[in-house]
């Protein structure tokens, strides 16, 4: 009888303890700039590519905050919907605008007047195998993000990535001044040491056809233990 005493206390103090324990949320998964079907890089068709520089998408549509994070997380995985440029389209990006076609994603912080801060960066990675396709790159390592941040397209060459002849409505800005924004062979791109630069210029009935995958930081609820009613209860020992 002893022994089924112990076991029946051991149990009820089991309860108690995890009474006490407060609740979790679970982390949330969230697509910031869901690419629907159909969106996709010009490319071969009227082929115009996103070139040095790093742009964020300030609007699709009356939508202001699709790659702005709603919640704190990290970033696990980039996409990246490409255009196929043919071989003579290929080269004459390639030979004017610094090599093969590569692009990152990077995390931006919001300053005043326009200004954008790197706070992380993701690795840059080759495109030229995957033209014509939708392609995402897995995170060794996961970027931190805050709400608010945005989620940025650095392309230090060139990349397929712009699909163009939409809204007005529709419009993303690039790390250029206000005075260059018709170069586009110039490095504006936030590589290297440059880590803050106003993104001056808007480009509107276009968008940059990438997106991220956010895992937010799941966050206890309330003390459980204090709106539940506790009981303690003496077990009784079975009979045998």
């Amino acid at each position: 009888m002893t022994r089924h005493r112990v076991l029946l206390s051991s149990a009820g103090l089991a309860a108690t303890a995890a009474l006490a324990l407060p609740a979790v949320a679970p982390a949330k998964i969230a697509e910031l700039g869901q690419l629907v079907e159909g969106v996709k890089g010009a490319c071969p068709e009227n082929c115009q590519a996103v070139s040095r520089t790093t742009g964020y998408q300030a609007k699709v549509g009356p939508e202001r905050a699709l790659y702005q994070a709603p919640a704190d997380g990290r970033i696990v995985a980039w996409t990246i919907a490409l255009g196929k440029p043919g071989p003579k389209q290929t080269a004459f990006f390639t030979e004017r605008l610094g090599g093969a076609s590569q692009a990152a994603i990077v995390v931006l912080a919001a300053n005043k007047k326009l200004v954008r801060r790197v706070v992380a960066k993701a690795p840059v990675q080759n495109l030229t195998d995957y033209f014509g396709q939708t392609v995402q790159f897995p995170l060794a390592q996961t970027l931190p993000i805050k709400a608010g941040q945005y989620i940025g397209l650095t392309v230090p060459t060139w990349a397929p990535a712009l699909q163009i002849g939409l809204g007005g409505d529709t419009s993303w800005r690039a790390s250029r001044a206000k005075d260059t924004c018709a170069d586009t062979s110039t490095q504006s791109a936030l590589v290297g040491t440059r880590r803050a630069v106003a993104f001056a210029c808007l480009f509107k009935t276009a968008r940059l056809t990438y997106s991220a995958t956010l895992v937010t930081s799941p966050t206890a609820a309330k003390d459980a233990s204090a709106t539940a009613t506790t009981t303690t209860t003496t077990p009784t020992a079975a009979t045998t």
